[in-house]
């Protein structure tokens, strides 16, 4: 019995000196930078030791926080003295438009407050468009509290993204380099920058919630990087920074509950657009505006009663509805009833992940586009186009004795389609503007219409509305197109 006792204390001893170890050694070196190194295997990122749970972020942030500015605007407003909303009236302006009195304007002074991300040594800003939006003056304020007057590169409002430039700089600048925004995962532990309600830099941490945020609905290209780091009014235009100190984002936008007792603040969903697109951007600003390629296909989100009519095992992808003639897609063999799939091995979820996949692309780049068709995948290389610019534009200020006069017309491509924000598939005449008192403008004709047919002839280009109009002479039938809809009206010659 002695015997067994002796033995039961050393084993419990040796038990004891084991958990000690485990708990008190610390892990190898190697283990410890796995996890600020943002390693994909799941199994050694998470702590592993009592010094791995104790590690800081301090470090990172030193290094990127300096990088990362606050962003003021102001706005000159001019208002008109005492003006009753009569003379606002759209109605009462087109009878007494040229009797209204000219009435002293007073001047009053906006500002707004964001945050921007320096990106290159000669102090490159990004931030989003909404941030200076019609600013008469930008000022960059840097983390030393250092002030300079910056200028606007370049705007663009489809991803609500901008890139400014500061001016009298006599020295480099630190700058966050930015990371391939695919490379994240779901988990990701990220850091949000900025300066929410003007408190001053701040720093939140939270992990990637989510990927591929397509219908959130702020910009035209919706593909956003969901976070429940806290973002708040202010952070627009900050940085969110993965572990290992590069920009994977711009935080852009909450998710809000305004009749939450935090008065509309985080609730812990924010959006930030992902790095690529930064990066898209930023090449356009350097090559002198924005011009995105363009598939010259329709499509639509693959549902789950659209995948069980295809035969296929999830609702994933792009079906293809209509081709543009002798466009970049039709031309790379796609045809209408594919199903778009992937470019260039990343995965297109849905018609969204679609246009952000082509956008994030440049002009002349060769891809490669997976589609489904009959039920089998195939690969076909596709190059990137800018939109056509064919049928050339043919501007025209239409005058005479006609419900048309007083417009200015041109025929449509899928360059000037996208300008004016219409279907780029749409083929024919458009309205590009009217002149005020004019008859096209007394039979409500507005920008953007698409004139289909007149007298039952259907208008293709600008040099058949010309001569539509001519042989109108006892009336005209118009049929119009505005907002998906096509109008019909009669006119008295």
């Amino acid at each position: 019995m002695k015997l067994l006792t002796a033995v039961w204390i050393v084993i419990r001893l040796i038990s004891v000196v084991f958990l000690l170890q485990v708990i008190l050694v610390p892990a190898p070196v190697e283990a410890q930078s796995t996890v600020l190194q943002g390693t994909a295997d799941p199994v050694s990122a998470v702590p592993q030791s009592r010094e791995q749970i104790g590690l800081t972020f301090a470090p990172l942030v030193r290094q990127v926080g300096p990088a990362v500015v606050n962003v003021y605007t102001r706005t000159v407003v001019s208002e008109r003295r005492g003006v009753s909303p009569l003379f606002d009236d759209p109605f009462f302006k087109r009878f007494f438009g040229d009797l209204v009195p000219s009435l002293p304007q007073r001047r009053r002074e906006a500002s707004s407050l964001g945050s921007g991300v320096i990106v290159d040594a000669a102090g490159t800003v990004v931030t989003n468009n909404h941030v200076i939006q019609g600013a008469d003056e930008i000022t960059v304020v840097l983390n030393d509290r250092r002030e300079y007057k910056a200028r606007l590169i370049l705007a663009d409002p489809d991803t609500d993204l901008a890139v400014l430039a500061i001016d009298g700089l006599e020295e480099s600048l630190p700058f966050v380099e930015i990371q391939d925004s695919d490379d994240l995962s779901v988990g990701d532990l990220v850091l949000a920058i900025g300066n929410p309600f003007g408190v001053g830099q701040t720093v939140t941490m939270g992990i990637v919630s989510a990927l591929a945020r397509t219908n959130v609905g702020i910009t035209d290209y919706s593909f956003f990087i969901q976070t429940d780091a806290s973002i708040n009014p202010g952070n627009s235009g900050g940085a969110l920074i993965g572990t290992d100190g590069r920009l994977v984002g711009i935080n852009t936008a909450i998710y809000s509950n305004q009749r939450g007792a935090g008065g509309g603040g985080s609730v812990g969903i924010g959006f930030a657009v992902p790095s690529n697109m930064v990066a898209t951007v930023l090449r356009a600003a350097r090559d002198g505006g924005v011009v995105r390629p363009w598939l010259g296909a329709r499509t639509q989100t693959v549902t789950a009663d659209l995948a069980d009519s295809l035969g296929m095992k999830r609702p994933v992808g792009a079906l293809v509805n209509t081709l543009y003639p002798d466009g970049p897609a039709e031309r790379s063999g796609v045809e209408a009833g594919d199903v778009i799939v992937a470019i260039d091995g990343r995965e297109v979820i849905d018609s969204g992940a679609l246009r952000y996949r082509v956008a994030t692309r440049a002009p002349g780049e060769n891809v490669t586009i997976r589609v489904i068709r009959g039920g089998r995948e195939r690969d076909l290389s596709l190059i990137m186009e800018p939109p056509a610019e064919d049928p050339p534009a043919d501007v025209t200020d239409l005058s005479g004795r006609n419900p048309f006069a007083g417009s200015r017309v041109a025929n449509l491509s899928p360059a000037l389609a996208i300008e004016e924000g219409l279907d780029e598939m749409m083929q024919g005449v458009v309205v590009l503007g009217l002149r005020r008192g004019s008859a096209a403008d007394q039979i409500g004709l507005r920008r953007g219409d698409v004139i289909v047919r007149i007298n039952g002839r259907d208008i293709g280009s600008v040099e058949v509305l010309r001569d539509a109009l001519e042989g109108g002479r006892g009336g005209w039938e118009l049929s119009i197109r505005r907002d998906g809809k096509v109008l019909t009206t009669r006119v008295q010659g």
